[in-house]
């Protein structure tokens, strides 16, 4: 039988299929709180999906859950918790590695006695355990300790090693030093002994610490992933790190001779640079998912609403919709979508075909669960010509949608989605569209209004913007957005660009939630495809013996007319 276990530790994750591992991702949350249909990733060949996400205990540990499809988990005993001088404080983030042999390892960050922030290695106690549940320390910890020049409190977050043609295992650590964040390259012949590079891999002047780096390869020829020791030309490289509460990236080419990274363009340190996600997302990781030849991102997201209320809540952040990963066919960007497996929750779809969106027309989507719901929508928009033209002074997409939110009127937009809204809008948050033109060729900006999301004051209802980089005369607006009671994941533009956002309505929860489809700008757009379900709740358990989940009836399609 061929099952696919995935096991989420701490900050790792790992693919076991049928008991052999296969790669990891790893991760950084407070205490993470699994959202109804939300889910983790990781594996090994079962194949499980195993998981582990930081906790506050008394210090960091490395919580620890599991997963036959990354969509379902169960709870397992913690990977790792402070016990040694090497950690005596913290067990923070790092990543698993599987080394020859089906070996899964893991290179985590501690913080030690001192407060210094050192990189440490644990092995599996058992290898044969398919769910990999107890994890060994090694007597040797630590590894890796702060070089001459960087701050105790400036070395973490190690990233997946990657072995290079001559075998020398390769690691990246985030750092700070001289006022520059940078990606410090570690190489090691025994996965022991680790010695630092010369220079960093990358670094630059214009950003913060680098927290939870990642380095990977992506294939420019579709969107099946690789391995992340992949090196030839039928490959670019994403170097990420997360720093000013964004997950930023740049695309360039590895030089393995050098130990160069060459970006296509540096990093910018403004709203220019390209991001995972341009909403709540942090702290992500991807690993490559050898079963299915996909890459899989995750990412912590955090709460918008005070620390009073998380205390009630008993816990803070949750992880994102396990997303796959690839490069754009433009090798410029990536492009991210939820995996496949999300769609077994869906349930009583309805469905619209071309619906004229007059100037100031709402309808609402009814007939599912707007509460949790998966929604699908294409958009066709004549007469571009008589798009208004874009004020050149404004180049940051979220200064934009701040200054032009849902309520503004425009030509081509606002027209979009009202999620989570009460029937009478008092409360609605709204992701939507508006189409610019300079003298050259059409933008798209996509926005995140959550300025009426709640009737509640005490909560950040901070407006999320990007541009899409779609030419709205070859192809469709399209948006995909995923509702689970408070978190709200938008992808726009097939996912070129994505938003994700917490709301906290007062009246617009569970079944007085409604969804609509709104168009405010004086020219009319029209539906051409709408697809949207309810979502039946994800099987989360917090411990216990592992369970086989089975599918999940979609239910029968209905259709809908408005």
């Amino acid at each position: 039988m061929d099952i696919s276990l995935f096991l989420f530790v701490g900050f790792s994750c790992f693919l076991l299929i049928n008991g052999n591992k296969v790669e990891d991702c790893d991760y950084l949350t407070d205490k993470t709180s699994f959202q109804s249909f939300q889910g983790q990733c990781t594996t090994r060949e079962s194949t499980t999906y195993s998981t582990n996400t930081i906790q506050i205990v008394h210090g960091l540990v490395w919580a620890h859950s599991a997963s036959y499809d990354l969509i379902n988990w169960f709870g397992l005993d913690h990977a790792l918790v402070p016990s040694e001088p090497f950690d005596a404080i913290s067990c923070i983030s790092g990543s698993a590695t599987i080394l020859p042999g089906d070996k899964p390892v893991i290179l985590y960050t501690g913080v030690d006695a001192n407060y210094n922030q050192v990189q440490n290695l644990a092995t599996p106690k058992n290898e044969s355990d398919p769910l990999l549940v107890e994890w060994v320390k090694y007597s040797g910890n630590p590894l890796m300790t702060p070089p001459d020049g960087v701050n105790g409190d400036n070395f973490r977050d190690p990233t997946t090693a990657w072995q290079g043609p001559d075998g020398t295992w390769k690691v990246v650590i985030g750092s700070y030093s001289n006022n520059q964040g940078m990606a410090i390259l570690y190489k090691s012949q025994d996965f022991i002994h680790w010695t630092m590079h010369q220079d960093p891999l990358y670094l630059s002047s214009k950003t913060e610490m680098w927290e939870c780096p990642d380095f990977f390869p992506v294939s420019i020829n579709g969107t099946n992933g690789v391995d992340t020791s992949i090196e030839n030309p039928s490959v670019r490289h994403v170097m990420k790190a997360s720093f000013n509460s964004h997950d930023v990236y740049i695309v360039g080419t590895y030089v393995n001779e050098q130990e160069r990274f060459l970006p296509d363009a540096d990093l910018t340190g403004t709203s220019l640079d390209s991001r995972f996600d341009y909403g709540k997302f942090y702290a992500s990781k991807s690993f490559f998912d050898g079963k299915k030849n996909r890459r899989i991102l995750c990412a912590w997201v955090n709460e918008s609403d005070s620390m009073e209320d998380d205390l009630k809540k008993g816990g803070s952040g949750l992880q994102s919709i396990p997303r796959q990963i690839w490069l754009d066919r433009n090798g410029k960007q990536l492009v991210q979508w939820p995996l496949e497996e999300l769609n077994s929750l869906r349930d009583n779809e309805v469905y619209v075909y071309d619906k004229q969106l007059e100037s100031g027309s709402v309808f609402e989507v009814s007939g599912i669960t707007a509460s949790q719901a998966d929604i699908e929508i294409m958009f066709e928009l004549p007469k571009l010509e008589e798009a208004e033209f874009i004020d050149a002074s404004l180049v940051d997409p979220q200064l934009i949608c701040d200054r032009q939110d849902a309520s503004v009127t425009g030509k081509f937009g606002p027209f979009g989605l009202l999620a989570l809204a009460t029937k009478d809008l008092a409360e609605q948050t709204a992701i939507f569209f508006r189409i610019f033109q300079d003298h050259k060729d059409y933008k798209v900006l996509m926005c995140s209004d959550q300025k009426r999301s709640s009737l509640r004051n005490e909560l950040d209802k901070t407006t999320y913007g990007a541009f899409v980089d779609i030419d709205p005369h070859r192809e469709m607006v399209s948006l995909r957005t995923l509702i689970d009671h408070s978190i709200i994941e938008s992808f726009g533009g097939k996912g070129r660009s994505v938003i994700t956002t917490r709301v906290y309505p007062k009246l617009a929860i569970n079944d007085e939630a409604h969804l609509f489809v709104f168009n405010n700008g004086s020219l009319s757009v029209r539906v051409s495809r709408l697809n949207a379900w309810s979502m039946n709740k994800a099987q989360i358990t917090a411990g216990g013996k592992p369970k086989l989940y089975p599918r999940i009836s979609r239910g029968r399609s209905k259709e809908y007319d408005p």
